[in-house]
């Protein structure tokens, strides 16, 4: 049985309720850990679907983070196979650049709780029919990306035009988190604590919108994750 792997930046990212569909579908995942020293793979053959999680390097910083290149090379190869993918945040953004879009910094951060609104596309889209068209979501980011050449956009907020986009059948980037559960709020609180103040972002209030905000959100993300599972019937 072939396994999705999930390539992860920092240890509280993780796929959180992504797991959830995984499992539920009956499909095994392998995390790949280059910040902790795993090794990229150089190939694709027997992975179902590649998961990329985010982070709080950037695609440009490949000179501090050699193993970028390494993962955008593992996208490339895994767009050529048509392997289903999906980016979120900075993965997101990796796939963006593998098509040759740019990533760059954004006017500023995007960080909290703040409303999405999804494209006519969305409409007729595998993983996001039927989804209530604007929504609360959770960002932590602060760089932005083009939309890819042949890529259709799929939603945006008011600071961020490209939110998400789709590539061919089944390669998909969220920039925003829907996967993310209390735990994990808390734990990149405090880990990007830092950020925060640079950013002038009141963390407590961030956490203190979670029980409110996370809920719908779990909804839909569940919806658009069970959707995207779908996707390896046939690979595992």
């Amino acid at each position: 049985m072939s396994n999705v792997w999930v390539l992860q930046h920092i240890s509280c990212e993780t796929l959180g309720t992504i797991a959830d569909a995984l499992e539920g579908a009956s499909i095994r995942h392998q995390y790949i850990r280059p910040f902790a020293g795993d090794p990229v793979p150089e190939e694709i053959e027997g992975c179902a679907g590649l998961i990329v999680m985010g982070g709080p390097m950037g695609v440009y910083e490949k000179y501090r983070h050699p193993f970028l290149a390494d993962e955008m090379r593992l996208i490339e190869k895994a767009l050529r196979a048509q392997v289903p993918m999906l980016g979120v945040c900075l993965g997101s953004q990796l796939l963006a650049a593998t098509l040759g879009a740019a990533v760059t910094k954004g006017q500023r951060k995007e960080i909290g709780w703040y409303p999405v609104t999804l494209a006519e596309s969305c409409k007729e889209d595998p993983l996001w029919t039927g989804v209530e068209p604007r929504f609360t979501a959770y960002h932590w980011h602060g760089d932005i990306f083009d939309l890819p050449q042949g890529a259709v956009s799929l939603a945006s907020s008011a600071l961020t035009r490209h939110q998400a986009f789709r590539y061919g059948q089944n390669a998909y980037g969220f920039l925003f988190h829907m996967e993310v559960t209390p735990g994990m709020i808390r734990e990149m609180v405090h880990a990007f604590a830092e950020e925060l103040r640079e950013a002038k972002v009141d963390g407590k209030e961030i956490l203190n919108r979670t029980a409110e905000c996370l809920p719908p959100l779990q909804a839909i993300g569940q919806s658009v994750f069970q959707r995207w599972t779908s996707l390896l019937e046939g690979s595992h």
